[in-house]
């Protein structure tokens, strides 16, 4: 090499030394870990009727009920603790009891299910409701009750829910 390149090649060197030194001394932080968000942080509070519907399974006829047998008093409160996770429920009103009126409740699944399936509220362990919409853009919570007998659906009741003021 000859004395003039070994030169250029030194103050490259020098040049590039500062600006690799600097760029190693990054101070982005990234933050702190925060827990991921369940579908609980959207459920969480009370929720009053704005319709039910019941749905003969047999034949997919369908009747409003919320006129019908003070279904408008209809509420549920869903409870969360301090950190998000379900607590328990009280439903209050005159409405018939289709549901248990009071003990715990959970998700199926905390997360948005990965095959797209609906999401599945279960009372007290043994009382399965279908999400069939989650708060998000609307304010509105909606789940099925389905009657089975023998493995056969033949009667649904949908609650289509507004929080409560």
């Amino acid at each position: 090499m000859t004395k003039k390149s070994t030169l250029k090649a030194l103050m490259l060197l020098l040049a590039l030394t500062p600006t690799l030194w600097m760029s190693s001394c990054s101070t982005i932080e990234d933050g702190d870990y925060v827990s991921p968000i369940t579908q609980y942080e959207k459920m969480g509070g009370t929720w009053r009727v704005n319709s039910v519907t019941q749905i003969d399974e047999t034949n997919q006829k369908s009747m409003a009920l919320t006129g019908l047998f003070d279904f408008e008093s209809f509420a549920i409160h869903l409870g969360t603790d301090a950190s998000g996770n379900p607590t328990s429920y009280t439903i209050s009103g005159s409405a018939p009891a289709l549901l248990p009126v009071s003990g715990q409740w959970k998700l199926e699944n905390p997360f948005v299910n990965s095959d797209g399936s609906s999401a599945k509220v279960l009372l007290n362990e043994n009382t399965a409701l279908t999400v069939t919409a989650m708060p998000g853009a609307q304010q509105s919570l909606e789940f099925k009750l389905t009657r089975t007998q023998n493995g056969n659906a033949f009667v649904s009741y949908v609650y289509n829910l507004v929080p409560a003021e």
